[in-house]
């Protein structure tokens, strides 16, 4: 990641900090984080050290330990770090990026990374370094907007927003890169990982209105079975091998 954009995005959640969780403190945001992170849980093993990539104010490290794990949570936020040590205090968080993980070789048993990977200038790297810190037989599951139809003006929506000075906990212009099927598994084959699979998930969004929400979750099960080309995250998981 380039020092401009990674200052970028820093200085950004530093900001938001302190209101970062009010997003998803109502029903569409707890109903979106909990769909798109449910995902990430049946994926990882229970009862595991987990490293969360992104961790954020530490959202889906808490709901890690709920389900009997450990975790540790990395952000690039000095300020996301702090509200994550107030919400989970019997956890290790630490300040730092995903291309560069400051733990040593085969330290975790599950890494994860949650509405991150698209900011990464280097993925490659970040997978790498995922690889490099986990124990052989560990998991690695992530879920980020994925390179579709409705997800491809987005980043014109964030470059618009930005110039408006619009303040929004995501909607800012840090030269996202989204993925699809192919590009993600490619990477993930390329650095090592075993049984990858490649899944299309969440219709209701979490900045959709109220009445929208509510129908697009209703015929949620329906897209992500039989339409997913309408579905807006993309979630990869894979394994490395024994």
């Amino acid at each position: 990641m380039s020092s401009i954009k990674q200052e970028k995005i820093r200085e950004h959640y530093d900001t938001i900090a302190d209101s970062y969780d009010h997003h998803y403190d109502h029903p569409r945001g707890r109903n979106y984080h909990s769909h798109i992170s449910n995902y990430l849980i049946r994926a990882l093993p229970p009862g595991g050290k987990l490293l969360d990539i992104g961790c954020g104010t530490g959202l889906f490290v808490e709901k890690y330990i709920r389900h009997g794990g450990s975790a540790t949570g990395l952000d690039i936020s000095t300020k996301m770090i702090e509200q994550a040590r107030s919400r989970c205090d019997c956890c290790e968080f630490t300040v730092g990026t995903g291309e560069k993980i400051p733990f040593r070789d085969s330290s975790f048993d599950a890494v994860s990374s949650l509405l991150v990977f698209s900011y990464l200038r280097d993925p490659a790297a970040m997978l790498s370094e995922t690889y490099r810190v986990l124990q052989p037989g560990g998991a690695v599951a992530i879920c980020t907007l994925g390179k579709k139809l409705l997800t491809r003006g987005i980043p014109a929506i964030y470059h618009i927003s930005e110039k408006m000075r619009v303040k929004h906990v995501v909607m800012k212009d840090f030269g996202e890169h989204y993925y699809n099927e192919e590009e993600m598994r490619d990477l993930f084959t390329r650095t090592g990982f075993e049984d990858i699979q490649v899944k299309w998930c969440s219709f209701a969004h979490i900045d959709m209105i109220d009445p929208l929400f509510q129908l697009a979750k209703k015929v949620e099960p329906f897209v992500e079975k039989r339409v997913p080309q309408l579905a807006y995250n993309i979630f990869v998981s894979g394994k490395k091998p024994e």
